[in-house]
């Protein structure tokens, strides 16, 4: 029996929790800031905690006396859940609060990849003044990414000549008051790939591309995700072998200079790409499951990630041992009528006639049997089938089933929007 803790109570959380749940000799219990319906139905039992309460965290494992964690958010990596879970004698799946700086410290991540030779790096300058960097920005002839060095939920970049303009860009710096990496602006096609890793093997998960744009069409501003899809062969039409085989390497390459430097990585890594007429380069990693990209992923896992589980926390992780249909997926948020800048909170929502989606529940609250929306993302249906398009169709009419004061995407897994990241990648 593997006595698991899972931390986070999102859509992603949630993919985890039913993940782990297809195995009988599982016993799930769960800590999160807000209770999600979904993973409360799983759980033996709940923690209503700030994810980033530490002591309460590591108080919760001793009483329950679990001997594993699946940390699912970025904010209690950040705290150093893992370094005190561990300290406990809880095997973690999730980096150590120095190994999860690949994410939490942009600047460590670029100049981890320059000390190491690590192909896929953007030009880049890291700036702590903010004279400093207003002063390259208008000097540099061209667009840049600005990024704030540290955490800011996906939705802290601003690319010049998409988002903002010159002045718009120096008013971002005064805003994150100088602290900030300033990245050649790439130019091509997003997408993700994921991988277990156990500090030393690396095992890939199929490719996904995510919608960061609110609406239809890739407009409106940046979300933390509206939606994503993924392939029968786990590529991506305008991905090629020898792109995927270069992300991967950049990847290992990644992990095996970590292992170097003495901080190994342990978890979930998230490479997260622009492929470039130049090929992959990172726009960045995350130390731990996209949202809503696990959903995708973990939908497909056809084999026990309880045993993934084994395998990252005693260094055992072998590829053989992690298998996934060939299916393609497409998941579909729900978000408040507002979001991401003023959400419609405390609204009632009525789920209708969903189909044969798979809803992953997200932030919402359930009172007396009902739900109402929160201040983010509300429900996640996935559709899988044999093709794309019959999956895009039992997402859509989940998604579509819903009444309330909430909307999604219609184009994510159309075929009228991946012909168009097919035409734009052949264009360069």
């Amino acid at each position: 029996m593997m006595k698991i803790l899972v931390v986070g109570g999102g859509g992603r959380e949630h993919a985890i929790a039913v993940a782990l749940s297809r195995t009988s000799e599982t016993e799930i219990y769960s800590v999160m800031a807000r209770k999600n319906p979904g993973i409360a139905r799983l759980a033996k039992k709940v923690c209503l905690v700030s994810e980033t309460d530490i002591d309460r965290i590591v108080a919760f494992a001793k009483e329950t006396g679990v001997t594993h964690a699946f940390i699912g958010p970025e904010a209690p990596l950040e705290a150093g859940v893992v370094d005190r879970l561990s300290a406990a004698g809880v095997a973690c799946v999730g980096p150590t609060k120095a190994a999860a700086r690949i994410e939490t410290d942009k600047a460590f991540c670029r100049d981890l990849m320059t000390h190491h030779h690590i192909g896929g790096n953007p030009a880049y300058r890291v700036f702590h003044d903010t004279a400093d960097a207003i002063a390259f920005v208008k000097d540099h002839d061209g667009d840049l990414a600005i990024k704030p060095i540290g955490l800011t939920g996906g939705k802290g970049v601003r690319i010049m000549g998409e988002q903002v303009d010159l002045a718009g860009a120096i008013d971002y710096i005064h805003q994150i008051k100088g602290e900030v990496v300033l990245e050649e602006r790439l130019k091509g096609e997003e997408f993700t790939l994921q991988a277990f890793v156990d500090g030393f093997h690396i095992v890939p998960m199929p490719l996904v591309q995510d919608h960061k744009r609110a609406f239809d069409g890739d407009t409106g501003p940046n979300t933390g995700g509206m939606g994503s899809y993924s392939m029968p062969d786990h590529m991506l039409p305008f991905v090629s072998g020898k792109d995927r085989t270069a992300a991967l390497s950049i990847m290992a390459s990644v992990v095996a200079a970590m292992a170097k430097d003495g901080i190994p990585y342990k978890g979930v890594l998230y490479g997260q790409f622009m492929n470039t007429s130049e090929g992959p380069k990172v726009i960045e990693f995350n130390a731990r499951f996209g949202d809503p990209e696990a959903m995708n992923v973990l939908t497909l896992l056809s084999s026990d990630l309880c045993d993934v589980v084994t395998g990252i926390t005693e260094g055992t992780l072998s590829a053989a041992k992690v298998t996934f249909e060939h299916a393609a997926t497409v998941c579909k948020y729900l978000v408040p009528e507002g979001y991401p800048a003023a959400p419609k909170t405390g609204r009632p929502l009525d789920l209708g006639k969903t189909g044969d989606a798979l809803l992953y529940y997200a932030n919402v609250d359930e009172r007396d049997g009902r739900l109402f929306t929160l201040t983010s993302r509300t429900l996640a249906f996935v559709g899988k089938a044999d093709t794309l398009a019959a999956a895009e169709r039992i997402a859509e009419h989940a998604a579509s089933a819903v009444k309330g004061s909430v909307h999604h995407r219609h184009d994510i897994g159309t075929q009228a929007l991946l012909d168009r990241r097919i035409a734009h990648m052949k264009e360069l």
